[in-house]
């Protein structure tokens, strides 16, 4: 089965207090760290993002835009699946990542692949007792489910969908020499603690 990837970088990155994408964790920029570990998993690859696109130029991906802004993950998720739709070799699955997951598993989208069990149900990661929705694997033909519930429903939380269309769950173990793979760098204090996990050459 084919699958797309798509980065979500939607979000405001208020907590942050500039744009996460470009924030730099050890020598290169966040965006950088989730590429080197994503990009390989899946061909294409595009970029959720709103505003000024041009800002992206410099990673020749396709930069995807929200139907509505500040509505949440789930813009980004139907924008990947109206991407993935549209294109000349139309893949299964669509899957995502958050924009500040520098940790993010070299296996994600193998694992998720595998937890299908021939059903094209969503699959998401989880590590430890949490689990992490927009690390998730969504079958393009629900693309229209998507788009009407984001016309229908009281929530646009992730959460609210998945328990709508059904789901598998994939875990990882937090290792006790290492990050959660899960790790988010939502703040500036998160991102100087990842600091600590970076490698040492």
């Amino acid at each position: 089965m084919s699958v797309a990837g798509v980065i979500l970088a939607g979000g405001n990155s208020l907590r942050m207090g500039r744009e996460k994408a470009f924030v730099r964790l050890g020598d290169k920029p966040l965006i950088e760290h989730v590429l080197e570990r994503f990009a390989p998993q899946v061909a294409p690859l595009a970029i959720n993002a709103n505003g000024d696109t041009d800002r992206f130029a410099s990673y020749a991906l396709p930069v995807l835009v929200d139907d509505r802004p500040d509505t949440g993950p789930l813009g980004g998720i139907l924008a990947g699946m109206r991407w993935a739709a549209a294109l000349p070799e139309r893949p299964d699955f669509v899957a995502t990542v958050p924009i500040d997951s520098p940790f993010l598993p070299r296996d994600l989208v193998a694992r998720l692949l595998a937890a299908q069990s021939g059903q094209p149900l969503i699959a998401i990661a989880a590590s430890g007792d949490r689990d992490h929705p927009v690390f998730g694997l969504w079958p393009v033909n629900l693309a229209d489910t998507l788009a009407e519930w984001r016309e229908t429903a009281r929530s646009q939380g992730v959460r609210a969908f998945l328990a709508a269309c059904g789901f598998s769950v994939v875990g990882y173990d937090i290792p006790a020499d290492g990050p959660d793979p899960f790790l988010n760098a939502n703040t500036p204090s998160e991102l100087e603690a990842a600091t600590r996990w970076l490698p040492t050459e």
